[in-house]
Order: C-alpha cells, then sequence, then structure tokens
C-alpha cells in the first residue's frame, strides 16, 4: 500500500460501496412459504385431479406421503371422493433382477403406449431407501424421455418409511392417478425381497424382468417370485446376446409349466424383447390385454381386486396398530429396559413382548 511520506498516512482513498442486495429475495421467500402453507379446498383437489391438471395431482399425492395428521385427514377425504372414478386402468407390476434394464423398459415400454393413445403412470416402492435414505429420484432422470411426454407421469416413492407404509401409500396414489384419468399404472419394485409381494397385492398384472447369459438361468430366482409372475421377458435379445436369450426363454418357459394352473386360467408365458432395439415390446402389451380380456371375462379381474382391497383394509390396521404401539409414550420408556433384559437372557423375547403388549393394553 503506497504511503504519504510527509504524514505517513495512506494515499490510497476507498469509496463505500453500494449495500449489497441479499442473495435470495425476501419477499420471494415469504411468497413460497405461503404458497407451501396454503392447502387447496377437498373439492378443488378433487376437480383438479378429475381435470386431469398434474399439478394438482402431485400436490394431493404429497399429502398421502405427508405424516402430518392434518394432511392425512385431507387425503383420506379426497380419496373417498376420487373413488367413484377410479378402477378403469390396468395396472401392471414390474420387477426385475439386477441389471434387467428395468428403467430403460419401463421408459420404452411407457412410450411405447403412449403412443398408442395411453395415459401412464409410473410409480415405485423403494422399502431400502429407509436404510439408504435415498430415493429413487434417479430412475426419473434416467427415464428422460417419458418424463417429458404430456401423456406420462413418474412418481418416486417415499424417501422413507416401512415396506408397509410405502406400499399403502403407493395403493392410494393409485386411486388418484386413476381419477385423473391415467388407463395404465406401472408400479415398479425397486427394492428386494417383500416389495415384490407387496406390488403383486395392488396389481392386475405382474411381470418380471430377467436377463440371458448370467450363468445358470434358474439360479437364484426365488419360487415365489416366479410363481407370481403372470409374464416373464427377458430383456436386452440384441446383437450377440440373441442366442443366448432365446435358449433362456426356453428355459424359463419350461420351468412355468412346472407351476399349479392360475386360478385365472392364464397360462404364464415366457417372452424376449430389447428395450434399446424397441422388439418384442408390442408383443407384451398384447400379452397383457390379452390376460386382461380373459380375466375380465370370468370375473378374476373383479374378484381380486376385491380381495386386494380387502387385504389392504387389514394391512393399514396392522400398520396403524404398529405406529401407534411404538408412539405411545407410556411404552417407549420400557422398551430400552426389555432390550438389555432379553439381550442379558433375563427374560425370553416373548414374555417380553407380552409383558409390553400387556402394559399397552392397560394403558389404553
Amino acid at each position: 500500500m503506497a504511503m504519504d511520506g510527509i504524514s505517513g498516512k495512506s494515499a490510497l482513498k476507498v469509496n463505500e460501496g453500494v449495500d449489497q442486495p441479499p442473495i435470495v429475495n425476501p419477499n420471494a421467500v415469504q411468497h413460497i412459504r405461503r404458497n407451501k402453507q396454503q392447502l387447496l379446498t377437498t373439492d378443488k383437489y378433487v376437480k383438479g385431479i378429475c381435470e386431469g391438471s398434474i399439478t394438482v395431482l402431485s400436490k394431493a399425492i404429497t399429502l398421502i406421503e405427508s405424516s402430518l395428521f392434518e394432511h392425512q385427514e385431507l387425503a383420506q377425504e379426497i380419496i373417498e371422493k376420487c373413488l367413484p372414478y377410479t378402477g378403469n386402468s390396468v395396472r401392471l407390476g414390474i420387477t426385475g433382477v439386477p441389471g434387467a434394464g428395468k428403467s430403460t423398459f419401463i421408459e420404452t415400454f411407457g412410450r411405447l403406449l403412449t403412443s398408442k393413445g395411453h395415459k401412464v403412470a409410473v410409480l415405485a416402492i423403494d422399502p431400502s431407501s429407509e436404510r439408504s435414505k435415498g430415493s429413487i429420484l434417479g430412475d426419473k432422470t434416467r427415464m428422460v424421455t417419458l418424463s417429458g411426454d404430456p401423456n406420462a407421469f413418474i412418481r418416486p416413492s417415499p424417501s422413507a418409511g416401512s415396506l408397509g407404509g410405502v406400499a399403502r401409500k403407493t395403493r392410494e396414489t393409485v386411486i388418484l392417478c386413476e381419477a385423473a384419468g391415467f388407463d395404465v399404472v406401472i408400479i415398479e419394485t425397486v427394492g428386494v425381497g417383500q416389495s415384490e409381494t407387496a406390488v403383486h397385492s395392488m396389481v392386475d398384472f405382474f411381470l418380471l424382468l430377467m436377463i440371458a447369459g448370467a450363468g445358470d438361468e434358474l439360479q437364484g430366482i426365488k419360487r415365489g417370485i416366479m410363481e407370481m409372475a403372470d409374464l416373464l421377458v427377458v430383456n436386452k435379445a440384441d446383437g450377440s446376446n440373441v442366442t443366448k436369450a432365446m435358449q433362456a426363454r426356453t428355459q424359463y418357459q419350461g420351468a412355468l409349466h412346472l407351476f399349479p394352473p392360475r386360478e385365472s386360467g392364464w397360462e404364464p408365458k415366457a417372452m424376449m424383447c430389447s428395450s434399446i432395439e424397441k422388439t418384442g415390446l408390442p408383443d407384451i402389451w398384447t400379452a397383457i390385454e390379452g390376460y386382461v380380456k380373459l380375466s375380465k371375462g370370468n370375473r378374476f379381474f373383479y374378484n381380486l381386486r376385491q380381495e386386494q382391497t380387502k387385504y389392504w383394509m387389514y394391512e393399514t390396521i396392522d400398520e396403524a396398530l404398529k405406529h401407534n404401539f411404538y408412539s405411545s409414550t407410556k411404552i417407549q420408556p420400557y422398551l430400552t429396559e426389555f432390550e438389555h433384559k432379553v439381550m442379558n437372557e433375563k427374560i425370553s423375547s416373548f414374555a417380553a413382548a407380552k409383558e409390553l403388549l400387556n402394559r399397552y393394553f392397560k394403558n389404553e
């Protein structure tokens, strides 16, 4: 810094600067907060959903996913009023082995359906995110083309929650999507294990996606998952993999014949396709249409939906009781105490559970 030789003061003069505005406009912040807090009336939500408004539909689904009591109450009112406008879709469940290309398949298949005039909603069940605290938003970013289609709607699953809770919210979301005019609802399992069972209990048709050339084709596939499948599709049947895909399809078809006949009268099939080359996809949709026609004709389609509705009533009761038990302030203080007793073998697990339940119902 230059100094004045006589006075020893700096020759540099710094003018006062202009006060910098805040990075975020405070008025905009207040506006956003007000809009977030504003809830529509039940009738406005229902009207917007039935008119096909994606914005209103998304807001209503957010209410379903919310843990706030007032949001849950409003969500249930909306669902009740939307029920008369539901039931007019085909609900497809899609699961698959890791690396089977589910996202690419769903995007390509979804685009095929929208090109045929269908409106497609893609939902997901992701119980694994409870541990990782992640979300399947990545799936939405991978389905770039489909997510930009005006006749498609992609909704990631809640970022955390038990399988029962996430599954119940997904089923309620299906109701709203149907009321919004989506006539094909695809439910994808992102996690593994029991999530396939949860999806199977809320769909009309269950599709299992496989790949060829991954060793013994039937190794590692749970019998239960294959028994649930109405259609088994070998994906990535392109390039040098076509021959392997054909061999895998033959193996899978042989395995499917070993299972007992279906109550629906449908004989599960094994097919193959290429999501990249877009081959085999029209045949898959033709097979699904054939199943729907057959199951509606013999009333199995409607009977299955009635059974599923009853199932989810009991599942909701179980989930509510479980939540109520663990959130009870009269039980929480004793949980750690009984954990230590069980781990130190001072009391059996069964006796501890019985004692806690007795305290819970006594307090109730």
